[in-house]
């Protein structure tokens, strides 16, 4: 028997009504290469330990077919940019099934399958420059503790593919909690089928949160819990200095997950504006409107949840969110300052650090780990100390001559910062497309060093001058 066989594939939102998705198999390479596996994954997802990674390829390709998958395209709508779309969906990926693993239900999504229903004018594929910046993201906020989708394994051809330039087609399968979206809820609300909201939400309940089962008001639960995550998640956000990019509601999980990274970038300096798309023309998804748009994107679900849930309930939960908001970048950051104890003015002391690293254009990176923060004395725990780490803190954010002794914190990174990726621009863009030996070189170092935290940290900092060629809208 083909050791694969023996994975217990299922695909539950495959037993929903048809409405909510279409069954279709997707668009082989002829072709196709494998460009990288990510082996630490497999393994929680419990595929087969002497796996091959050669023999999952024709899988992800559409070749063969794992036993009771069910492959599916997601019909979804959303709020893009603030203006309503009402027929977007999964026109180039295809939800291949689930996996029951220790931690959860597993999704597994096949990115740069072809075309779809829900494709418009697109063509249904991803460029290899784009699935490679993913990969990258995905490990580097899943080791910085950050909800977010990763790569299982990645494919490639010699396809061609345009769009700024021309580059070569590649799929990848990436894996998330689930791929249910704010902007489903929206699109059965929308239009005129509000019938489905329910059959979905009881879907959610069953896979994702059991516990409100029994419940006597499980969809407003259900929706303060999303509420929640997504507050907290932004706030993992800010505090690392990741910038989305297109926050749109149909690019936002109802589980709190990152997913669907586009032109994604992370802060050097701190630039609370920063802007990481370049179609962005307003600066609606810059760095700092990050937290409110995730307030807004929330007032959209209740909108199409309104028949639903309670509404004075929903209001309530609906203010709370800054306070969730606040009270998780709060405690981000008293880890990041080495701060022990919880203190009234803690969020105030983050305000005036953050004020002063804006006026002196200070690294926002360099700033973040915690194992360096006694150098201000902030972590002592005799008497007294952590009220000198402060003083000293403070005298920083006033004393602009002190502004250097803040790289004190980033100084033993530049080691873990310099991973060896010369050649990436070149596998990006497609230019050295056959050196498939040098390209897993480059991801396994780069794997191995996600181990060391430091590694993670630098990654996010170094993002931009690694692996930047302007993303194109599409991708």
């Amino acid at each position: 028997m083909n050791e694969l066989d023996s994975l217990k594939f299922s695909n539950r939102f495959a037993e929903l009504p048809e409405d909510l998705f279409h069954k279709q198999n997707w668009t082989p390479f002829d072709k196709p290469k494998l460009i990288h596996f990510n082996a630490d994954l497999a393994k929680q997802l419990g595929f087969p330990k002497n796996l091959n990674p050669e023999d999952l390829v024709p899988y992800v390709n559409g070749n063969k077919s794992f036993k009771n998958s069910s492959p599916l395209a997601m019909a979804y709508a959303g709020h893009q940019f603030g203006s309503w779309v009402p027929q977007l969906g999964d026109g180039r990926g295809i939800l291949l099934g689930q996996l029951q693993t220790k931690d959860g239900l597993m999704d597994l999504h096949i990115k740069g399958a072809g075309k779809t229903p829900y494709s418009r004018f697109g063509d249904g594929r991803a460029v290899l420059r784009s699935t490679i910046r993913e990969y990258l993201c995905g490990e580097a906020m899943h080791y910085l503790n950050i909800p977010s989708s990763r790569s299982l394994i990645m494919i490639g051809s010699d396809e061609p593919v345009f769009r700024e330039t021309t580059e070569f087609g590649a799929m990848m399968v990436r894996v998330a909690k689930t791929h249910v979206r704010f902007g489903h809820f929206e699109y059965f609300s929308h239009n005129n089928k509000a019938e489905f909201i329910p059959i979905l939400l009881d879907h959610v309940i069953e896979n994702y949160f059991p516990m409100l089962k029994d419940s006597q008001d499980s969809y407003t639960d259900l929706f303060e819990m999303i509420v929640n995550s997504t507050a907290k998640l932004i706030a993992k956000w800010q505090a690392f200095g990741f910038a989305h990019g297109v926050m749109n509601t149909d690019n936002m999980s109802i589980l709190g997950e990152t997913f669907d990274f586009g032109p994604f970038g992370f802060l050097d300096e701190y630039d609370p504006g920063f802007i990481c798309n370049h179609s962005d023309h307003g600066g609606r998804y810059a760095f700092n409107n990050q937290p409110s748009i995730g307030l807004w994107i929330c007032h959209a679900l209740a909108a199409a949840l309104k028949d639903h849930i309670e509404i004075e309930e929903t209001k309530s939960i609906i203010n709370g969110y800054e306070q969730v908001f606040y009270d998780e970048l709060t405690a981000l950051f008293r880890k990041k300052l080495g701060l022990e104890k919880n203190d009234a003015d803690d969020l105030k002391l983050v305000e005036e650090l953050l004020s002063w690293m804006q006026k002196n254009k200070m690294d926002y990176t360099y700033f973040s780990p915690e194992e360096y923060c006694p150098v201000l004395g902030l972590q002592h725990k005799e008497e007294g100390e952590r009220e000198k780490g402060i003083a000293i803190l403070r005298d920083l954010v006033e004393n602009e001559s002190n502004k250097d002794a803040m790289y004190v914190l980033g100084l033993l990174y530049n080691d873990a910062s310099s991973i060896n990726l010369c050649s990436i621009d070149d596998f990006c863009l497609g230019q050295n497309f056959s050196n498939y030996k040098e390209a897993k070189k480059i991801f396994t170092q780069l794997y191995q060093n996600y181990n060391d935290p430091r590694a993670a940290y630098a990654l996010a900092e170094y993002y931009d001058c690694l692996l930047y060629t302007s993303p194109s809208p599409r991708d």
